[in-house]
């Protein structure tokens, strides 16, 4: 896995355990990576998979079982989806449209543009 030196390795290490999750690699109440499978797979200390299990775990995407292990949440989908939405709205979505406002983009060419894109994803 690349680091991006922007944001902390742990953020972009629970970034790809919710990709895990969306994408059903882990499904939803299933077992995922232990914390030094993760570790040695992304060549990362154990301490910062570990950060990263319990910022999941409070924002309810994971959970622990004592002597098993860690698994993804019965509702961890539609939470990251969420949570993911907000960040969307907060950040992205505003430089989006402060861009159009400044390119005078109407809505009705971006609804063009976006029924084009959603007919090519088809």
């Amino acid at each position: 896995m690349e680091f991006k030196e922007k944001q902390a390795i742990y953020l972009q290490i629970a970034e790809y355990v919710c990709d895990h999750i969306l994408s059903g690699k882990w499904p939803a109440g299933e077992k995922i990576a232990s914390i030094r499978e993760l570790a040695v797979k992304l060549e990362v200390n154990p301490n910062t998979v570990m950060r990263t299990y319990d910022y999941l775990q409070q924002q309810g995407i994971i959970f622990n079982k004592r002597g098993i292990g860690y698994f993804a949440g019965e509702n961890a989908p539609a939470t990251i989806r969420e949570w993911r939405k907000q960040q969307f709205f907060a950040t992205e979505l505003s430089a989006f449209f402060r861009t159009i406002r400044m390119l005078e983009i109407s809505p009705d060419e971006i609804m063009e543009y976006y029924k084009q894109f959603d007919n090519k994803q088809l």
